[in-house]
Order: C-alpha cells, then sequence, then structure tokens
C-alpha cells in the first residue's frame, strides 16, 4: 500500500446528544502513515468524534471507512482489535503494577484460569526498549515520570500491532525536554507505517510535528490541508474562531475601586506566581485551554489546595480552607457539578440550603415551613423548570441542576461567588438564563470570578479577561470594543 492512500474515510458523521448536536455532519480523510493533527477550541467536536473513532459512543448517523472497509465499532475493546489505540491525557496505567504487567493488562493469555507466559511480553518488553531502554519491565510504574508512562502506553499500543495511534493533549504534563522525545517517537511511528492522529491546543506543535490539519469549530469540519500549505498560527487561529463577534457584553454602569479579593503571588504544584484584584461588583473571567491551571487556581482560592503566598479577602487574611472561605463568604461553583455540587439523591428542596442551614434550623431543627419556603424562593427567582420541589435533583437536566447549585450558593450569602465552567453540558436557553443570573448578581454588588474554557462565554460576560497558561498569568485585559479574540487566542496556545 502506498502512503498516500487513505487509512480512514470519514463521512457525514453525526452525534447527538439530548439538545446538542456535537458533531454535525463532518467528513474527512485521514492519509496512511501521517501525522495528522486534529485543532479547535474547547467544544469544537475533537473528543467526541474520537469517541466515536475508538468505539467509546455509538454515531447517530454517518460512516466511517477503516482500510477502505465499513468501520463500526462496538466497544475500545473492539477498536484495538481493529488496530487503533488512545493514548488519553488522563494515562491508562495502574501505578500498583510493574511496566510488564501493564503492558499485558487486558491481554493476558490464560490456560484454565491460571496466566501463561508467551512471547506476546517478550515482544511488548522488546518495543519498549527500542523506543525507551532505560524503563525495566519489572519496575514499579510508580516510579516513571509522566513521560515514561507514555512510553509504556506507547510500546502496549505498537506490540498490539496498532497502525493507528491517537494521542489526546499528549504534551500537557511533561517537560520541555520530555516533549522532544516523545516528538522523536512519535516520527520513528511514522516511519513504521504508524498513522498518528494528534489533539493539541499547542498551535506551535501542530507546525513543528504535522503532516496534516483539520479544524473544527461548533462540531463542523471546517478545512482539512497540508500544514506545509498554512501559512502561519494567525490562519489557524482564524479557521478556529471563525467570523465570531461578541455583541453581548456590555461595560458597568461604574467602577468600584475598593477590591473583595486580592490575590498575591499564588504559587503550587500547578500556579506560578499569580496576582490579580477582584472588585465591588466585577467579573473577572479566567480563560485558557486544557492544563491551563483555572480549575486549580479556584481550588486553591476556595482552600481545596495548598499554596504559597496570600489571599486578603474583605481586607482580611484568608485561612486556606473550605469552611474558612464559606464562613468569610465565599462560594464554589465546581465544574463536575454532579458530584461535587449537587446531593443528586436528595430533593429540590433539600439542596437549596445546605451551606446555610443555621437560617433554616435556628435552634437545631429545621423549620420544615421555611425549608420550602426558601425552596420556593429560589425555584422561582432562577426560573428553575421543576415539576415539584419534592423531585432529586438527579432528574432534573444539565441546566436547571446547575441553576440548583448557583441556588445553594446564593443562599449561603456570599460575596464572592467562583463559578467553575458554569455551563459546561448545559443548553442554549439555560445558557442565556445562567448569564442572566451573574449579571444580576454582578449589578447587586456581588464578586465574580468565571474559570472557562469557552472563549464567548468569557468576552460576554466579563469586565477583565485574565489569561492563562500553564499555570502563569500571561495577560490581563479589560474588556471593551476594541477586545481582541484572536489575540486571545494566539496567547492561550502558547503565543508571545
Amino acid at each position: 500500500m502506498q502512503a498516500t492512500e487513505n487509512v480512514l474515510e470519514i463521512r457525514d458523521l453525526v452525534k447527538d446528544f439530548p439538545g446538542v448536536r456535537a458533531v454535525n455532519d463532518v467528513s474527512f480523510d485521514i492519509k496512511r502513515s501521517t501525522v495528522h493533527c486534529l485543532v479547535g477550541e474547547n467544544g469544537a467536536g475533537k473528543s467526541t468524534l474520537i469517541k466515536m473513532l475508538t468505539g467509546a459512543y455509538a454515531r447517530t448517523s454517518g460512516k466511517i471507512l477503516l482500510n477502505g472497509a465499513e468501520y463500526s465499532p462496538r466497544s475500545t475493546r473492539d477498536a484495538r482489535q481493529r488496530g487503533i489505540s488512545t493514548l488519553f491525557q488522563e494515562l491508562n496505567v495502574v501505578d500498583q503494577l510493574t511496566v510488564e504487567e501493564n503492558l499485558t493488562l487486558g491481554l493476558e493469555d490464560t490456560s484454565f484460569g491460571f496466566l501463561r507466559k508467551t512471547d506476546k511480553i517478550a515482544r511488548m518488553v522488546s518495543v519498549m526498549n527500542s523506543i525507551e531502554p532505560s524503563i525495566r519491565p519489572r519496575q514499579q510504574v510508580s516510579t516513571l515520570s509522566v513521560a515514561q508512562k507514555q512510553i509504556v502506553e506507547i510500546a502496549k499500543a505498537v506490540a498490539t500491532e496498532s497502525n493507528i495511534i491517537i494521542m489526546d493533549e499528549p504534551t500537557a504534563a511533561i517537560s520541555e525536554g520530555e516533549i522532544a522525545r516523545l516528538f522523536t517517537i512519535i516520527r520513528r511511528l511514522r516511519e513504521n507505517n504508524v498513522t498518528v492522529i494528534y489533539i493539541s491546543h499547542r498551535l506551535d506543535e501542530i507546525f513543528e510535528l504535522g503532516d496534516y490539519v483539520t479544524v473544527m469549530r461548533d462540531g463542523k469540519h471546517i478545512a482539512t490541508k497540508p500544514v506545509a500549505q498554512v501559512q502561519d498560527r494567525a490562519e489557524l487561529i482564524k479557521m478556529m474562531i471563525g467570523k465570531t463577534v461578541f455583541e453581548q457584553y456590555t461595560p458597568r454602569a461604574e467602577e468600584s475601586q475598593q477590591p473583595t479579593l486580592q490575590v498575591k503571588h499564588l504559587s503550587n504544584h500547578k500556579l506560578k506566581d499569580l496576582s490579580f484584584d477582584a472588585h465591588h461588583g466585577e467579573i473577572v473571567g479566567f480563560y485558557g485551554l486544557v492544563g491551563a491551571g483555572k480549575t486549580e487556581l479556584a481550588r486553591a482560592i476556595y482552600g481545596v489546595d495548598a499554596y504559597e503566598g496570600e489571599i486578603v479577602f474583605n481586607g482580611q487574611k484568608l485561612q486556606p480552607a473550605p469552611d474558612k472561605a464559606i464562613a468569610a463568604g465565599i462560594v464554589l461553583v465546581p465544574e463536575e457539578r454532579r458530584s461535587q455540587g449537587l446531593f443528586t439523591i436528595l430533593t429540590v428542596r433539600a439542596n437549596i440550603p445546605v451551606m446555610n442551614m443555621k437560617k433554616i434550623a435556628p435552634g437545631g431543627f429545621i423549620d420544615a415551613a421555611r425549608e420550602r419556603e426558601v425552596a420556593e424562593q429560589y425555584v422561582g427567582k432562577l426560573r428553575i423548570a421543576t415539576s415539584s420541589i419534592e423531585k432529586e435533583a438527579a432528574q432534573l437536566s444539565g441546566g436547571n441542576q446547575q441553576k440548583v447549585v448557583l441556588a445553594k450558593c446564593l443562599f449561603a450569602d456570599a460575596d464572592l461567588l467562583m463559578l467553575d465552567e458554569p455551563t459546561r453540558g448545559v443548553d442554549v436557553g439555560a445558557k442565556s438564563e445562567i448569564y442572566a443570573i451573574i449579571r444580576q448578581l454582578s449589578a447587586e454588588g456581588k464578586s465574580i470570578l468565571i474559570f472557562s474554557s469557552e472563549l464567548p462565554e468569557i468576552v460576554n460576560l466579563c469586565d477583565t479577561i485574565c489569561l492563562l497558561y500553564d499555570g502563569s498569568m500571561k495577560a490581563v485585559m479589560r474588556n471593551g470594543p476594541a477586545i481582541d479574540s484572536e489575540q486571545i487566542l494566539h496567547i492561550v496556545t502558547g503565543g508571545e
């Protein structure tokens, strides 16, 4: 077979979820023995597309051809057996096992329930040694670096004769030296007739490594072209963001000079010397792509993660603990609302007051009438769509679950609201309502920090925009007519 032939052909691919079309009529080809890069903003549909290729999601409609034949994987195991492996950002290794045990995990040969030695292990170890001789088969995986763990996964994929390896943000957690080593390995894979589908937000990597690049936006295929035919980062960015015009931002009527929150030289395992202020009634947005440090910053301010530096809130030094943050008047709407923001088995009525129980249980006993009154009040105020306040939170839509989390935080009488990905997984109508709630809270004098990987959200809502890259604050901008979305994306993808 010639290197110019297509190993994958994607035709009219569609994936629908309730209320949203995540992949919308996508068609493009991937050529054999190439590094094919896939880029787009968060929410562009890249991950959903990959999950259909690897059998994690069933497609709604459309067709995929693998080596010219119809391809409909029933599971990720099925995809692996057909020669498609995935190297996820969250590595799929077991730290408590040895390298050798990880290489054969899920691929063991047995006789009457007992493991037996085969040449499969020897082949995998041989492949791994050819990539990185310093890794020993009997070594505990917990002793390896992130880059070495990646090599174990790559060796497993190559030894099981995968001819397509998908790499999802493989450089997000490794050093510059390890990145150079990984690139050498990827080039060697290409020379050995392996096709690499490479997903990254770091655009410089696309130009250094890629043969072809596919751009996605809002679930649609925008372009596929040879990297050599892409002029520069600016052209790639233009394709990624299109002609998005931000028209909804309206400046605040009056500016407060009084800072509610002062963050001074904050550093920890992820954050690097971050400093900023948030003023009374101000909405401050933190924008960055995968691995930028947005969630880690929210967790540090809330006292979940340890840090060095100082946080001053309402003139007092904040003690690093969530209960101290809540008592001071700070609340966090977490990114994972179902697992961290809600008691999904409890009713709407029981969820709303949990951060300020003393208001409904003054003598230590819950006043049921007061609890119902509070729940009805917030259901009305935030327009939570539910047939009853007695409905379990798990039965609400994503947008209405998020409104219940907001109601909890508002009932806590907070002066500062931190919202981590406030509209993730929320439909367009609910998104608009949540934005209106955020603006109203700002008008009432609440200080609000928004941590988001959606650029339109940040530019539509925020008075001040802080741009994060790899744990560092790269720029702070005041919002207004002159805001340049292309410049923002240039900065958060590693441009100077």
